[in-house]
């Protein structure tokens, strides 16, 4: 009787297992067959503007090319008396004397790697980007990528900005830039489609 006992509790046990170790093959998940990534090939206009010359042009560029925006906020707002030049200490004038300074932003780009692109529209500040813009290139990896810069200015070009961006924009290709305000829609979109994004 304890003979039977053993083999039948054996047979028990052999046969739980083999159940078990089925349903453990039946339910395990399917491989997953990794599919290749789609390349990034959208663009985006990023966008620093104060008085809102740069966000008009801007959104002009956005519409012309279907492109995604995002605004370039700073954390601590600009107020009139910061970018009053004609006062030797006004916060921008400050910012712009000194190449290290790098005003926070306000919120992150989501997903930079989406944008094959990316248009960079700003003022001219002392002959040159705002300091902001730097922070913003260099809070992300932009090899790769096309840069291309666009201005506002009251006379200033833009050449000393581009050579700016080229430095600090490693591993992508910085096109020549455009300052805007001053053309025609239909000079920029011939300009825009020159460069063939």
């Amino acid at each position: 009787m304890k003979k039977l006992s053993i083999i039948f509790l054996s047979a028990l046990t052999m046969i739980l297992f083999t159940a078990c170790g089925g349903s453990a093959e039946k339910t395990s998940a399917p491989e997953k067959t990794s599919e290749p990534e789609k390349p990034a090939d959208k663009i985006l206009v990023a966008y620093f503007s104060c008085t809102g010359h740069t966000k008009t042009a801007a959104m002009e560029v956005a519409e012309l090319l279907k492109a995604e925006t995002f605004e370039i906020v700073p954390a601590q707002a600009y107020t009139p008396a910061d970018l009053d030049y004609n006062i030797e200490d006004c916060r921008a004038n400050l910012e712009q004397k000194d190449s290290a300074a790098r005003p926070a932003i306000k919120s992150k780009l989501e997903n930079p790697s989406q944008y094959k692109t990316i248009v960079l529209a700003f003022p001219i500040w002392w002959g040159a980007e705002p300091r902001i813009i730097d922070t913003f290139v260099e809070s992300y990896d932009l090899a790769g990528k096309t840069i291309v810069p666009v201005c506002t200015s009251g006379g200033s070009d833009i050449q000393a900005s581009v050579n700016n961006l080229r430095e600090l924009c490693k591993g992508a290709t910085v096109t020549g830039g455009k300052r805007l305000g001053i053309t025609s829609k239909d000079d920029v979109k011939a300009w825009l489609d020159s460069l063939k994004l």
